[in-house]
């Protein structure tokens, strides 16, 4: 499985560290994508998605900042060989180069070292000078002329000044097509959470085939969420989908920066957004961790069909799976829906079988249930275990629907949601589950009072009697009260009266 090639123009940012370029990125794209602070080195990974201008579509890369940096082991001139390999390898997809200085600065010599070897690489290059707050002033841009370029276009990433003057400039001499024009095509999104050094980078890196995001020791290495583009192999189709590496989700109490706060809320939000959750744990014999329940219980209260990746089984030597995984149910026991895979990121143990799980998953997300069906098993599971009775009075299931998937939600119209006990709920839930199959899937059950209806027929016969005391006209009335049931079953005559009156 490889990661796609976009057939859009593509647009990749580069320069050294702190010139602005997730600012620009995120003012170009009009939204907050990339993670921007003051620190220098924030951006790591290359962070990619596609933006459209004027109804073109294109592709827009942010890269990481190049810097040099003099040590006893790293000489001068020494670049950072995890960010300087995912700069070239974005500099190699690159139609065009935006090449980002910063007017505040000046021309550094690191500006000019980055120039001399962009130039090398033969690509498109244009130089954009960003935080030219004083837009009609542009002083200091003139310095910038010695780089050479014809191309050069101050900006203001924090204003959004020049924006549309450099997009002009960067897509003009792209010939309009058809890849351009076309909607996106719906992607499967598939996000990779776990708490730090779980393996996500390693795993998805893997998944690829290639070393697509930056993979370290040092817990926090991915600090945005990183969406990439694949083709997923599905049984026998493949299908487009979007693979999305997030930063390590820690406990509130360890998050010391403003950056991992961001991150671990960037990771938040691809769990809200995915269609699938690759949920990482470490396999061994003391199951989830504090973080992992937090985690877990995330995941499920975002209503996301979710696979356990328990990885680095290769370090547990001695032990069995079906240990491991008696661990990871009692401990995460807001996860029970979910399939566990038991893998090593780096060897590539199971992830075909991890590919499996996700196709099996993917085609629970598409079942429509009947109404039929669903008061069958409804009907079934109350023969097998009737609800218990609070006080005086019982829970009811009148009827039920499913009206939403994914996540399978059930709407059930019952007498009164109030009396309805946890346990019947969990009951309900697992009954259901077991009867449809949903693999991966969280089952929702929305219980909604309904009131019984009843119908009233007042049937009137009238005899004449026309002799004698109560000589006269006679009326009997007969009151039938029908109460109406979903069940038709229950549904029938529940009282009746009769009354005389002489006229």
């Amino acid at each position: 499985m490889e990661e796609v090639r976009k057939s859009l123009p593509t647009l990749v940012i580069v320069g050294r560290p702190n010139v602005g370029k997730s600012s620009l990125f995120n003012a170009i794209l009009k939204r907050r994508h990339a993670i921007v602070h003051f620190d220098s080195g924030v951006t790591r990974d290359r962070v990619s998605t596609t933006g459209v201008y004027n109804g073109r579509r294109y592709q827009l890369v942010d890269t990481g900042g190049l810097a040099m940096y003099a040590g006893e082991k790293k000489g001068v001139g020494f670049w950072d060989n995890s960010i300087e390999k995912q700069v070239e390898t974005a500099i190699e997809e690159a139609d065009t180069i935006l090449f980002v200085v910063d007017v505040n600065d000046g021309l550094t010599p690191l500006d000019q070292e980055i120039s001399a070897r962009l130039r090398a690489t033969g690509r498109d290059i244009i130089l954009v000078v960003n935080k030219v707050d004083d837009y009609g002033r542009n002083e200091g841009v003139e310095e910038f002329h010695k780089l050479g370029y014809k191309k050069v276009f101050p900006v203001s990433s924090l204003h959004r000044k020049g924006i549309q003057n450099l997009l002009d400039g960067a897509l003009a001499e792209f010939a309009r097509n058809a890849a351009e024009t076309e909607e996106n095509e719906p992607r499967l999104r598939i996000a990779v959470v776990g708490r730090p050094n779980a393996g996500k980078s390693s795993l998805v890196n893997k998944m690829l085939g290639k070393e697509r995001v930056i993979v370290s020791d040092v817990a926090g290495t991915t600090r945005d969420s990183i969406d990439v583009d694949f083709t997923l192999p599905c049984g026998d189709e493949d299908v487009p989908a979007t693979l999305i590496d997030t930063a390590g989700l820690r406990r509130k109490s360890k998050v010391d920066s403003a950056v991992e706060r961001y991150s671990m809320m960037r990771a938040s939000e691809a769990v809200e957004k995915c269609d699938i959750v690759l949920f990482l744990v470490t396999s061994d014999q003391f199951g989830a961790t504090a973080q992992d329940k937090t985690i877990a219980k995330m995941i499920g209260e975002a209503g996301k069909p979710c696979i356990i990746v328990a990885n680095k089984w290769d370090t547990c030597s001695g032990l069995k799976q079906q240990d491991v995984l008696k661990e990871i149910r009692y401990t995460l026991p807001k996860l029970v829906y979910a399939p566990v895979v038991f893998t090593c990121a780096i060897s590539g143990y199971n992830v075909k079988l991890l590919y499996s799980a996700i196709a099996e998953v993917r085609a629970q997300m598409s079942i429509k249930v009947s109404t039929a069906m669903v008061n069958r098993i409804l009907e079934d599971a109350e023969n097998r275990y009737s609800a218990p009775i609070k006080g005086t009075k019982a829970f009811k299931i009148y009827y039920g629907t499913m009206i939403k998937n994914p996540p399978p939600t059930i709407a059930l119209f019952v007498n009164d949601p109030k009396l309805l006990a946890d346990n019947y709920k969990v009951y309900l839930e697992n009954y259901i589950r077991k009867a449809f199959g949903f693999t991966g899937m969280p089952i929702r059950l929305e219980f909604r009072a309904r009131e019984r209806r009843e119908l009233v027929f007042i049937e009137h016969k009238a005899t004449v009697k026309k002799q004698g005391k109560n000589r006269g006209v006679k009326l009997k009335a007969k009151k039938t009260t029908v109460y109406l049931r979903p069940d038709s079953k229950k549904r029938g005559v529940k009282k009746t009266d009769e009354s005389e009156k002489n006229g």
